[in-house]
């Protein structure tokens, strides 16, 4: 599917439903398209650190294969693995830019807050998160909304939102496409409810997986993930990706049940010996409690010599990433971080 909204009228839907350009057998658009096309984002991923299946470093080397310029890690209810992510790019003198983001669970459901510092707390008011994250300078989007399930923002929510007198209190744009289950039952509604409220539509993958990666996105002027921020502000961005198969995702949910059991399995061997370790996280460092990145082993994997015992190693060796690898504390923690130990 492919379209934009507020600014801009839809566009009309392919007859394979696949997005604008071309894209990847593992799910992403491919490299080497012209100089002068617009940026692409993929606003909406995963990691270890929540219920993603793969490590940030992992993560960020299947990135580099794809034509995406800006991607933001938006795990469940912290943002130590997406401060990492930035940290390790920025470090590596990657070409992506990397957003801090984080899925809020409200009590009115998930928010998706890109553009913070700052771990936004769970579990509060819609409204009251929406604020939370503009205080932080961020931009509050409604994430895979109007499916009838507690997950998910309700239009009555939307329409109320959209109508604060307050902008501290209105969202920023919609989640227009979202590939998964969730973004698939409402699509349609999603996107004319944007376009007559005028919001923007942002597209994600809200990927789990390093082979989700890109099956939705976020198109827009420029490269960087300040002309993306640019674009959703002015309302003048487009969407586009593919739907998942009806039983495709069922291999990923038996990865997050491997993974769940291995994060146990892992959190009493680290309490028997002592509390110095638990679950992995998935970047450098995010094995040791507390966490903290250990810069100077992602650093290292890239410059070749890749490390061995690196987080996210198993899971991307089987769908074609790579890792880097774990470590001690290599300096100062980044500003905001938030290792989420007890999470």
């Amino acid at each position: 599917a492919v379209g934009a909204c507020a600014r801009r009228a839809r566009a009309p839907v392919s007859a394979t439903g696949a997005a604008e350009g071309t894209w990847s057998e593992a799910g992403g658009p491919a490299r080497g398209d012209p100089v002068d096309r617009l940026g692409r984002a993929d606003p909406h991923l995963h990691t270890l650190a929540s219920d993603g299946v793969d490590g940030v470093v992992a993560i960020l080397d299947a990135v580099e294969t794809l034509a995406l310029d800006v991607i933001a890690i938006a795990d469940h209810d912290r943002v130590d693995a997406a401060l990492a992510g930035r940290e390790i790019a920025r470090a590596r003198g990657m070409r992506i830019d990397v957003i801090v983001g984080e899925e809020v669970s409200t009590r009115g459901g998930h928010l998706l807050a890109l553009f913070i510092d700052e771990r936004i707390p769970p579990l509060r008011p819609l409204r009251e998160t929406v604020a939370r994250v503009h205080d932080q300078g961020g931009l509050a989007i409604a994430a895979h909304p109007l499916t009838p399930y507690p997950l998910c923002i309700g239009e009555r929510a939307i329409r109320r939102l959209m109508d604060e007198p307050d902008p501290r209190h209105r969202l920023d744009a919609i989640e227009a496409f979202n590939p998964t289950t969730f973004g698939r039952a409402r699509h349609d509604a999603v996107v004319r409810l944007a376009l007559e409220l005028g919001m923007a539509g942002i597209g994600g993958s809200d990927a789990h997986e390093i082979a989700a990666i890109g099956t939705g996105a976020t198109f827009f002027a420029g490269r960087t993930a300040d002309d993306l921020r640019a674009a959703i502000s002015a309302g003048e961005t487009r969407w586009a990706g593919s739907f998942h198969g009806s039983l495709s995702q069922l291999p990923t949910f038996g990865r997050q049940l491997r993974k769940y059991a291995r994060g146990w399995r892992d959190g009493v061997v680290g309490l028997v010996n002592g509390g110095s370790t638990g679950r992995d996280l998935g970047y450098p460092g995010g094995r040791l409690r507390p966490a903290r990145l250990d810069l100077d082993s992602a650093i290292g994997s890239w410059a070749g010599g890749e490390p061995a015992g690196h987080p996210g190693r198993e899971d991307a060796a089987a769908h074609g990433g790579s890792g880097s690898g774990g470590g001690s504390d290599a300096g100062a923690d980044p500003a905001g971080w938030d290792d989420g130990a007890t999470r």
